[in-house]
């Protein structure tokens, strides 16, 4: 386009000297470097080259072409305005701490949940413009689509979501469905208006200082009473193996007292006083009729 337009001054110029009788070989010049210009600004503004992940959409004379020009070399109108969408994934994030996000300070959403307590929550979308809805894109939003439709629509959904979930569930149990629900939401205004959401990432949830302090209590007072739980089993198993040991004494020991008749303890006595006889030793043995023998040592 510059060298159209530096071509037709040059051509002006060159038509309004020719009158001059001494600038009239400079005029001739001047209508020739003129024409060459403007073909050549001609030829260069019918190729235009689409970067990759990109593409082009057409303006002509402000109004959007709804040809989509992919990357390449691509022959076009002269006379049309090319706007370059990326069309490769993006994301936008929302977040409490300073410089973390797309805006400066604190970004983070902050919701009511079912139970009336603020949460803080930040948030990362991650998107892509629809290649074929480009121009649709241009003509109904403009270059400015992050600003407004991410932002507000993210924003949006998850506000209305949250209203359903208590500040604890969404902050443990329920902060997968929560996540889940927010996507579909946000993926159909998105579709609507010719982006693509591809994943949504909700990074933190704070909740307030008094509800945190309850859960890391209630956290501690859990683990305790495991320790307790587990306490109590291993005692519960000490007291067990001294009630199976104890019974297994009293089976033995009533095994034996069956077993051991009169007879048996005679029998008993009877063998024993066979191996005193037969030791080394000088002893008397006397043996009566009832009881056990009486030994005297004679080494005295």
């Amino acid at each position: 386009m510059f060298l159209l337009l530096l071509g037709f001054v040059i051509l002006v110029v060159s038509f309004a000297i020719q009158a001059t009788p001494n600038l009239h070989p400079a005029s001739r010049i001047g209508k020739l470097v003129g024409i060459g210009f403007i073909i050549l600004g001609v030829i260069t503004s019918c190729f235009v080259q689409i970067d990759a992940g990109q593409v082009g959409v057409k303006k002509l004379f402000g109004k959007v072409q709804p040809e989509v020009l992919n990357s390449g070399l691509n022959f076009v109108n002269p006379l049309v305005v090319i706007e370059r969408l990326d069309v490769r994934t993006l994301n936008y994030t929302m977040s409490g701490v300073n410089d973390e996000g797309h805006k400066s300070g604190d970004d983070a959403i902050k919701v009511l949940t079912a139970d009336g307590l603020e949460v803080t929550i930040d948030l990362t979308v991650l998107y892509r413009v629809t290649p074929s809805e480009a121009p649709r894109l241009i003509r109904e939003t403009g270059a400015d689509y992050e600003n407004k439709i991410v932002r507000p629509i993210s924003r949006t959904r998850i506000r209305d979501n949250a209203v359903y979930y208590e500040a604890i569930s969404l902050y443990s149990t329920k902060r997968d469905e929560f996540q889940s629900r927010i996507f579909k939401g946000i993926e159909a205004d998105f579709k609507a208006r010719g982006l693509m959401l591809e994943n949504l990432l909700v990074r933190n949830i704070t909740l307030p200082a008094a509800v945190k302090s309850t859960i890391e209590q209630k956290i501690q007072a859990e683990q305790e009473s495991q320790k307790m739980q587990f306490i109590l089993a291993k005692e519960r198993q000490e007291a067990d193996r001294k009630r199976v040991e104890a019974q297994g004494i009293a089976d033995y020991q009533k095994i034996i007292s069956e077993s051991l008749t009169d007879k048996q303890l005679q029998y008993e006595q009877i063998k024993a006083t066979m191996e005193l006889a037969k030791s080394q030793n000088a002893k008397i043995i006397m043996m009566g009729s009832k009881g056990a023998p009486v030994i005297l040592d004679t080494k005295q």
